[in-house]
């Protein structure tokens, strides 16, 4: 089985910064893109960045210039550091990964439980 946990949600006032992780661990053979993405209250599930395993990243527009997203390809986790952050921001932050399950031998894709970030104004 593979596992996405995710870490680092909670409550922080506008302006303020949170950084959160995602560990993928189980019968994992490679992991080519991760990413972050949320869902606010009412509204669809969006991407908030992503990453490929060589490096190359995208972002959101709404987040360009105060978040970045980073991974440790020897440790299977991405990283999202968010600073100057916005009310808008709040939502249930997912991470999500591209990868091969030795099981199965295809790429597929897979999602953490979820950790919910509330920016108060």
């Amino acid at each position: 089985q593979v596992h996405l946990v995710e870490s680092g949600g909670g409550l922080v006032q506008a302006g303020g910064s949170l950084r959160l992780s995602c560990a993928a661990s189980g019968s994992i053979f490679s992991i080519n893109a991760m990413g972050w993405y949320r869902q606010a209250p009412g509204k669809l599930r969006e991407l908030v960045a992503s990453i490929m395993r060589g490096g190359s990243t995208h972002y959101a527009d709404s987040v360009k210039g105060r978040f970045t997203i980073s991974r440790d390809n020897a440790k299977n986790t991405v990283y999202l550091q968010m600073n100057s952050l916005k009310p808008e921001d709040t939502g249930v932050y997912s991470c999500n990964a591209q990868l091969v399950d030795v099981r199965i031998g295809r790429m597929g894709d897979y999602w953490g439980q979820g950790t919910q970030v509330t920016v108060s104004s």
